[in-house]
């Protein structure tokens, strides 16, 4: 499916209007795993949006990509709970098993490994997710078992 077609589908499901823009770009990511320059130009035309104002919005939420990811996306959540709670540990767990940093994918495009402000899951940090999948109260041994789940 082309990304015009794509955003077409979108703004048909959704409707044109600047509200909508959040689901239009929701939409278009569950398809491609992320959101293309030229998609979110496409998004731009189709709700009369400037594409500063597309991007601003697309880059501001963490559940959204801008740029393009693996297969299955690892968000690891970087508050000062979590830190407090062996963050790091999980982070290298992750670094390890995986040999990529955060904010890379790996070669095989399976997983992107992403740093997001907060994940909503303080009362049980340290946390993460895959996908959309919550991993929370993370020890290393947890965090092998959860990327084992997706190989």
């Amino acid at each position: 499916m082309t990304v015009k077609t794509l955003v077409a589908e979108a703004v048909n499901k959704y409707g044109d209007r600047k509200e909508n823009l959040l689901p239009i770009l929701q939409h278009i990511q569950s398809k491609e795993h992320h959101l293309s320059r030229e998609a979110l130009q496409e998004v731009a035309a189709a709700l009369d949006l400037s594409s500063a104002e597309v991007y601003g919005t697309a880059s501001f939420y963490s559940f959204l990509n801008t740029e393009e990811c693996g297969k299955n996306i690892i968000k690891i959540c970087k508050s000062i709970s979590c830190d407090l709670k062996g963050r790091s540990e999980i982070v290298s767990t992750i670094e390890n098993k995986l040999k990529i940093k955060a904010g890379q994918t790996t070669k095989d495009k399976k997983f992107s490994f992403i740093e997001v402000n907060c994940l909503g899951w303080c009362h049980q940090a340290p946390a993460m997710l895959i996908n959309d999948k919550p991993y929370t109260e993370l020890t290393p041994e947890k965090v092998v078992a959860a990327l084992e789940e997706y190989k």
